[in-house]
């Protein structure tokens, strides 16, 4: 677990986990990004089984993975959020979902506190994707909208295989992610998982989604308080800059201006009607939260200069 100021969540996981350590099937490492709410402490205190690592400083994500993984030789890798907890059997069934030597990554069900599955499975940002989707043609047939796994079209009752998966939680076989090195420790914060799932898929590897397997996660326990409403242009940007570094800057470029042409045209679309059905108001105030985020992302990423 990489842990950021999430006291109390990150107590309520490892209680979730320390089954799991005594049934033998996991060990435990927290890597404490210095946290300030004596989450560190908590940990020595309440789950001395669990290996606490603390760096210092703010690792980030990735890295802070990375860190453990250097240190550790299991056949998987579980990379997670401090702020989710495993229901009962969860990792047995993610464990047993992997068992094919092609599957890279498992993929629990992430259900949110008020019981709602979160979307959690997403087609890759290609260039031509993007553009299919700004144009409505993604969604035009329903089992193509189910099939790309594409928020409020896809089925979260169904096991399959996806492009890939959010990281609040997941299953990596450790041949697989060394044979990608790993995370990348630019992606600081948000898109690792995007990122690592992309670079798996160019290997061959498959990302499997298993909904029998159950993680509840609180979501943005920590990255809410940290960025608060600059959170989306964030995750934004650090989507653009996982796009230039593995299709170019170009790519990054054009799929970015796609985003943002077609927000700009949702929103002048949606605006005649949006006084009269409510329907409409919030998916044109929806569209232009997108299209501050993607342009705002795209001068983020400028800076970076990624």
């Amino acid at each position: 677990m990489v842990s950021w100021n999430t006291r109390e969540l990150l107590a309520q996981c490892l209680r979730s986990l320390h089954p799991e350590v005594d049934a033998g099937r996991a060990s435990v490492w927290v890597v404490d990004n210095a946290s300030s709410d004596g989450s560190a402490a908590m940990v020595r205190e309440q789950a001395p089984w669990a290996t606490l690592v603390e760096p210092g400083e703010n690792l980030g994500f990735g890295a802070a993975v990375d860190l453990v993984a250097a240190r550790t030789e299991s056949l998987w890798l579980a990379p997670a959020n401090a702020d989710v907890a495993l229901a009962p059997g969860a990792l047995a069934t993610l464990l047993e979902a992997g068992a094919h030597p092609r599957t890279g990554v498992v993929a629990p069900r992430l259900v949110l506190p008020e019981g709602r599955t979160q979307h959690s499975v997403y087609p890759f940002p290609t260039l031509a994707f993007t553009i299919a989707f700004n144009l409505g043609l993604t969604t035009v047939r329903r089992r193509f909208g189910d099939r790309l796994c594409l928020e409020g079209h896809w089925n979260p009752e169904r096991a399959r295989t996806v492009a890939w998966a959010i990281g609040a939680f997941l299953l990596i076989r450790r041949s697989a992610f060394e044979a990608v090195g790993g995370f990348d420790a630019q992606q600081w914060m948000y898109a690792e998982d995007l990122d690592i799932g992309w670079r798996l898929a160019d290997l061959g590897y498959l990302t499997r989604y298993e909904p029998t397997a159950v993680v509840r996660h609180d979501e943005s326990a920590a990255a809410g308080p940290a960025f608060g409403p600059d959170k989306v242009a964030r995750f934004t940007a650090a989507t653009y800059a996982v796009i230039a570094r593995r299709r170019g800057r170009g790519r990054a470029w054009l799929t970015g201006l796609a985003n943002c042409l077609g927000a700009a045209a949702r929103v002048v679309l949606l605006t005649p009607s949006a006084g009269r059905r409510p329907g409409r108001r919030a998916a044109r105030d929806a569209a232009r939260m997108w299209l501050r985020a993607h342009r705002r992302g795209l001068r983020m990423l400028a800076r970076r200069g990624a």
